[in-house]
């Protein structure tokens, strides 16, 4: 199966559970159930059964894809070593082009690959509406393959081959069914790509890695998708089949397309960019140019409000500092009061204690001999020969 596109693993697995009843000729390899109904036998997504295939296209665009759909609740994928990538991721994607950016290691390509049932999730749901292919980053095919084979083609056209030369065994036309111009489909679906001259007998040994990835592509655009998954599908191409790349996800119209990419020029040609960031999804409308703008804004926005937090913690400091001040001045000239009151009281203590003059009423009188206003015209008398002078 390694040369097998991988929407055709998906449904072939799903033919013996799902529709062991039907008709010999939906059994066949090539008529597989309702993609809808093998999301939710292989990996417990839930989705409306419908035996129609769509019409056939040679680009990305799908004529109608009614049971598109891609919800993810409350999921949460925890890694062997225990450390959650995802805890509670929900989102719904909707139709149209949808570009999933975020920085190395955040997820994406994990998450692709729960989508694709690649893996399956610790807890939570994963619902996947309609048929669903996934072009993984690194492609490994059997250097022996032929083209056909690798576009999961190669019964039919055998069994053609095998018509046109007369023989009508019913299981020949059981093997084509309704798939009577699967070959032109091919080549017109390789020439959308820029593949029109490699032709449907090559080995893939013989396609250089850009040819290989397109190769790949076009078998699963051959398969019609509703859900389309490309993880990084510019990595090894040159700049010509990146333009066809390019042409091809321009036309894609209608269903679910999905495109984890560092390629700025392929990201500007969606139609909104979830960014995945700490194992949440934020979405914005219109392609990297539109999605930079608005980050431009968010982080304009989120500098001002930094500022403004800024500034209101320094006017908070100094308005701190201008109470500090204060309770520290009015401190220091409480003391000051309560100094001034204390010191009269002492002053006024020792004072009481000394005698006073009769006359004036002043404690230093009784000691000078001084006797008030009056006597300031008269002599004292001559200190007797026994009394000792004053110093």
């Amino acid at each position: 199966m390694a040369g097998t596109p991988a929407a055709r693993d998906f449904r072939v697995v799903a033919t013996s559970v799902l529709s062991p009843s039907l008709p010999s000729q939906d059994r066949s390899p090539h008529h597989y159930p309702a993609p809808g109904r093998v999301a939710a036998c292989l990996f417990a997504y839930e989705a409306p059964f419908s035996s129609e295939l769509p019409t056939a296209r040679t680009t990305l665009s799908h004529p109608t894809a009614p049971a598109a759909s891609v919800a993810v609740s409350h999921l949460t994928y925890r890694w062997p070593d225990g450390t959650d990538l995802f805890d509670g991721l929900s989102l719904t994607v909707p139709r149209g082009r949808t570009g999933l950016v975020g920085t190395n290691g955040t997820g994406k390509s994990t998450l692709l690959r729960l989508l694709a049932g690649e893996l399956r999730p610790t807890k939570g749901s994963l619902t996947v509406g309609g048929s669903l292919a996934h072009l993984p980053q690194n492609i490994t095919l059997d250097t022996e393959l032929r083209v056909d084979a690798v576009l999961g083609i190669a019964e039919r056209r055998a069994a053609l081959r095998a018509i046109e030369a007369g023989d009508v065994r019913e299981e020949h036309f059981e093997t084509v069914g309704d798939d009577w111009d699967v070959e032109e489909r091919a080549l017109a679906t390789l020439g959308s790509l820029g593949l029109g001259a490699v032709g449907l007998d090559r080995t893939a040994g013989q396609l250089s890695g850009g040819e290989t990835v397109l190769v790949r592509l076009a078998a699963l655009l051959l398969e019609r998708p509703d859900v389309l998954l490309l993880d990084e599908p510019t990595n090894n191409l040159d700049l010509f089949a990146r333009r066809r790349l390019y042409d091809a996800v321009d036309s894609w119209r209608t269903g679910i397309l999905i495109v984890v990419s560092h390629d700025r020029d392929l990201l500007e040609r969606v139609d909104r960019v979830a960014e995945l960031r700490s194992g949440a999804v934020s979405w914005y409308g219109g392609g990297w140019s539109a999605y930079q703008e608005a980050l431009a804004t968010q982080q304009e926005a989120a500098g001002r409000m930094l500022r403004s937090a800024e500034a209101d913690v320094r006017r908070q400091q100094r308005e701190l500092e201008e109470t500090r001040i204060k309770v520290a001045r009015r401190q220091r000239h409480d003391k000051k009061l309560d100094d001034r009151r204390k010191a009269p009281r002492i002053v006024a203590g020792s004072a009481s204690a000394r005698p006073r003059s009769p006359a004036t009423g002043c404690a230093d009188c009784t000691r000078t001999g001084w006797k008030g206003p009056a006597s300031a015209g008269r002599r004292l008398p001559k200190p007797s020969a026994g009394t000792p002078r004053s110093r």
